[in-house]
């Protein structure tokens, strides 16, 4: 079989892999499986045909930078949906332009898989989680904004960033990022608490 072919379908195996039950099943933004899948054919087609140029690794390094710019200033990504983004587009790379061997281009798009869908997993993610929390007071205080934090969490906060404390209107918006759950709270307790946030 022509290594041509051979690549370009296991680089349409890897990324719907990647995308449909890698991705998707973690994220739920369908949106994004089209962007990844569409720009991995795209880049894998055009580089293809680049690689019967005389300046394939340029012109390949090259389109990777510009399809990076442009998509990632066209909308806000997190640092999770760049990830995937970019082993799309790695993806596409090696599909299209290959190493010289078939057998180390196959195992380096497996590999991409691999990895990304074992560092988006609840073994590096479970203890590790994230949210932007609007509380419904200006707190400065950072002792006081962990303290407010924990009780409506219900678990050990790890990190808090303050994104804006807004004293006009009495609001505070934070990143916040916390680790396991603490035993629940007293159902009055966590009632009061919601109450007063938002």
């Amino acid at each position: 079989m022509n290594p041509t072919y051979l690549l370009a379908a296991v680089d349409l195996v890897a990324v719907l892999v990647l995308a449909m039950a890698v991705y998707y099943p973690r994220h739920r933004r369908a949106d994004l499986v089209t962007a990844f899948i569409a720009v991995n054919v795209g880049v894998l087609a055009v580089t293809i045909v680049l690689s019967s140029s005389a300046a394939t690794i340029g012109l390949g390094l090259g389109l990777f930078g510009v399809l990076s710019i442009i998509r990632l200033r066209s909308d806000e990504l997190g640092q999770h949906e760049i990830a995937y983004y970019f082993a799309a587009l790695a993806i596409g790379l090696i599909g299209g332009l290959g190493t010289g061997d078939v057998a180390l281009s196959v195992a380096l798009m497996a590999a991409l898989v691999g990895v990304l869908a074992l560092a988006d997993s609840r073994l590096l993610h479970g203890t590790g989680l994230r949210q932007v929390v609007v509380l419904d007071s200006a707190i400065t205080d950072e002792a006081t904004l962990v303290q407010r934090l924990e009780l409506l969490l219900d678990a050990r906060v790890t990190r808090v960033t303050p994104v804006r404390v807004d004293l006009v209107n009495d609001t505070t918006t934070v990143e916040v990022h916390y680790a396991a759950a603490r035993p629940a709270l007293p159902r009055a307790e966590r009632h009061e608490l919601s109450a007063v946030t938002r």
